[in-house]
């Protein structure tokens, strides 16, 4: 097996998302401030960041769009780690991403991530405008089908136009994690693979950042 990393680096100043302040990231305590406690020749550095949640490649537990959804303390290991996945190509320049791309796809408890290609513009302005999204009847197609993640390497996989939200509103309230701000689904292989993508287990917050993975044959 080999390990195909699909996150984006979180760095200093990076924006993520349009109008959301970027990580700043630095010393709590640098490497000559602690050279005074420890031995000759010992240092440690010890970093401090301040971040929103939605930051990088990140998921988004139920609580995100619901008061009493799951928060990231709450998310089964079962649902964010060592799933089958599949990949759905869908870079062909469309913006609405519908049912169809779905059809004949046994996406039963995988992890379903859906390759737009969109990734290309990141750390761009192209990045927050114009980007793909799923449908309504997208979201509930993979709902209806028991998907058990999905991700995406886009902005957004609702249309920021439409403040209803319906991906995430539908995916999340079945309890659907949704990976957003993916990469490198263009290296996946078309059959299975296994994904996984932990957050860190934090109380009454509904999205992290993570380190989304897949692990595949060579």
């Amino acid at each position: 097996m080999k390990f195909v990393d699909l996150s984006h680096t979180v760095e200093d100043g990076m924006v993520t998302y349009k109008g959301l302040p970027a990580p700043i990231i630095c010393d709590y305590l640098s490497r000559e401030a602690s050279r005074q406690h420890y031995a000759d020749g010992t240092t440690f550095q010890i970093g401090k960041i301040e971040m929103v949640a939605n930051t990088g490649t990140y998921i988004d537990s139920p609580f995100h769009r619901f008061e009493n959804g799951k928060d990231l303390s709450e998310l089964p290991l079962e649902c964010v780690a060592d799933l089958p996945g599949i990949v759905i190509r869908a870079a062909d320049g469309r913006r609405a991403i519908g049912p169809e791309i779905f059809l004949r796809q046994d996406i039963r408890d995988a992890a379903v991530l859906i390759n737009t290609g969109w990734d290309r513009h990141w750390r761009t302005d192209a990045y927050f405008e114009g980007h793909p999204f799923l449908t309504r009847e997208a979201a509930e197609a993979l709902r209806n089908a028991k998907a058990k993640l999905v991700g995406i390497d886009s902005y957004n996989i609702d249309d920021t136009n439409d403040l209803t939200r319906p991906a995430h509103t539908i995916l999340l309230g079945a309890e659907i994690p949704i990976v957003e701000h993916m990469c490198g689904l263009d290296r996946l292989p078309d059959g299975k693979f296994r994904f996984s993508a932990v957050p860190t287990k934090v109380k009454g917050v509904g999205t992290w950042p993570v380190r989304a993975f897949a692990q595949v044959d060579e």
